[in-house]
């Protein structure tokens, strides 16, 4: 990885503000800087001399007079951001503003192609700032090249995948639906409300906590770890680690399925997405395990509204983002808590590796910009 050039304070300001914004004039970046227009002037001849800036045309303004537009120049670099999801591994590399530069998706198994794939896309000469990983576990310590997942939950696949990252750039290991709760604050169903819940359920459960616009992680990572909740918890049950997730996860809604369907409805689904299809078409015993499971959903959810009182809940995940869950889910809201929103995603299965690039290109930016002051 090329180290970024030591910069000025004022560099690093307009550096972060060139990133937020994508293309800027000098009197826009000292406005949003909120810095004078000499000290911006001076600031992007530093970063146009160190490449991390470049002239990208003119704009007109009000008066009719013309003036110079900025964008990030090319050895700002690039980003990349793996979500190492439970069926498919997406990989995303953007530039520090955001923009898309690469992807690349592939199963589970083949995670190290799909990243050598999308790091071959990148520009060639762009350094590489930050990789963030978002694993289905909860990260183990601060990020930095080495680090691996708490648990063994996903630490065989993110060691086989770890040999395809290029050395010598930080890593930083996510929560994959601390990332989807990022996705759908930002460009999702929670824009505009800045505490909420991201409640994911598929093949497992997971609760995204967002406070002040900002995802609360907890003391240990582990906040949102609904799958240890105590389950079952009544007389003569003793609970199991991971058993309300074996209850409620996609597995699980496919044996009630089994066990419940009649010849008379012909072949039995085989993965979700087939239930609720047929569920949508009417078919009665389709309808009846899907309303069943809304019902599951809506305790959990009434669970996560006594502890956090969100406001919102934001349904995600490969059978909790779909609409017909939302009447029971509300229905079982409405019976067993005080009035909370219930809405469905909508940033859809992306919302992982969409959140990843945004985390991604935050930590870009920090590596560019955290020598800040080291000239002044």
């Amino acid at each position: 990885m090329a180290e970024a050039p030591r910069l000025t304070e004022s560099a690093s300001a307009v550096f972060a503000v060139l990133a937020r914004a994508g293309t800027a004039t000098r009197p826009q970046l000292a406005s949003l800087a909120g810095l004078s227009k000499p000290t911006v002037s001076s600031a992007v001849a530093e970063l146009e001399s160190a490449h991390l800036a470049a002239h990208s045309g003119t704009a007109s303004g009000a008066t009719g007079r013309s003036a110079a537009v900025y964008g990030l120049g090319p050895a700002a670099g690039a980003v990349l951001a793996v979500d190492l999801g439970p069926a498919l591994t997406r990989v995303r590399g953007c530039a520090l503003d955001g923009t898309l530069l690469a992807q690349a998706t592939g199963s589970r198994d083949e995670a190290a192609d799909v990243v050598r794939e999308a790091v071959f896309a990148l520009p060639d000469g762009a350094p590489l700032r930050s990789i963030v990983v978002a694993v289905g576990d909860v990260p183990a310590g601060e990020g930095g090249v080495g680090q691996r997942p708490a648990t063994a939950k996903a630490g065989p696949l993110f060691d086989a995948m770890a040999v395809a990252l290029p050395r010598g750039v930080p890593v930083h290991l996510e929560n994959n639906v601390n990332c989807a709760a990022l996705a759908e604050l930002h460009e999702g169903a929670a824009r505009g409300r800045n505490t909420f819940g991201y409640l994911r359920i598929g093949v497992g459960i997971g609760l995204g906590i967002v406070v002040g616009g900002h995802v609360l992680r907890g003391a240990n990572g582990a906040a949102g770890e609904l799958a240890r909740l105590p389950y079952p918890w009544d007389e003569g049950r003793e609970p199991r680690q991971d058993a309300l997730e074996e209850y409620i996860g996609a597995r699980s809604l496919l044996r009630r399925a089994a066990e419940a369907w009649p010849d008379a409805d012909g072949s039995c689904p085989r993965t979700a997405e087939q239930l609720f299809a047929l569920a949508q078409k009417g078919r009665a015993t389709a309808r009846t395990v899907v309303d069943r499971h809304a019902a599951d959903i809506g305790r959990l959810a009434a669970a996560v509204t006594a502890v956090l009182d969100p406001g919102l809940i934001v349904l995600g995940g490969s059978t909790g983002a779909d609409p017909q869950l939302l009447p029971g889910v509300r229905a079982e809201m409405a019976r067993l808590s005080w009035p909370t929103e219930v809405v469905s995603s909508t940033v859809g299965e992306l919302g992982t590796v969409v959140g990843a690039s945004r985390l991604a290109v935050a930590r870009g930016v920090q590596t560019v910009t955290e020598a800040a002051g080291a000239k002044d």
